[in-house]
């Protein structure tokens, strides 16, 4: 597995090696204030699509573009917990399964006849079935990676200010009219 993933992502990092050294720079599309180009910070640089993208291609890249650096480990440890009841599960519905083939072929088993073809397999269809939901569980921490990397990389230019003010007071077009009313304004 890691013999052809390896080749996969030196050819990403070479291709966007190229792309730095030949491609435009941020500062050649910056805006310009008489002779001087005013150099972005990387939130406005920031796209939203990438993060998306990283994320999809390696799972924690995009926490990395959004520098959300502590969530890489909640996204790997995810992925490698599901990872681990996999092969757990796997292992053992296979070791049941066998053990349930030679119950029924008159053979001797793992366990000695000690348990029956129907418990053999009743215990094999249990792992059956925490395996496949092993694999739902690793398809949504990777699709949760994902989510959480777009949403996040949206949020990156989401400015809260320290002055954050909600003002209650008479509403003044209800009071024209001969009405009661309050108004609610919040400035952010």
């Amino acid at each position: 597995m890691y013999r052809t993933i390896a080749p996969l992502l030196l050819a990403l990092g070479l291709s966007g090696a190229c792309v730095a050294q030949n491609g435009p720079t941020p500062e050649d599309n910056a805006p310009t204030v008489g002779d001087t180009a005013v150099v972005l910070d990387w939130r406005a640089r920031h796209q939203p699509v990438r993060a998306t993208i990283y994320s999809a291609i390696l799972p924690g890249a995009g926490q990395v573009y959004n520098r959300k650096y502590w969530k890489v480990p909640i996204v790997l440890g995810g992925l490698g917990v599901s990872y681990w009841f996999i092969q757990d599960n796997n292992k053992e519905y296979q070791r049941y399964k066998t053990a349930y083939l030679d119950v029924v072929n008159n053979r001797v088993d793992e366990f000695n006849g000690q348990y029956s073809g129907d418990q053999l397999r009743s215990v094999a269809d249990t792992y059956l079935r925490w395996r496949d939901l092993s694999y739902v569980a690793f398809g949504l921490v990777y699709a949760l990676n994902i989510v959480d990397a777009s949403v996040d990389a949206y949020f990156v230019r989401f400015d809260v200010s320290d002055d954050l003010t909600v003002r209650a007071g008479p509403s003044l077009n209800m009071a024209a009219q001969g009405a009661l009313g309050i108004s609610l304004s919040m400035r952010l």
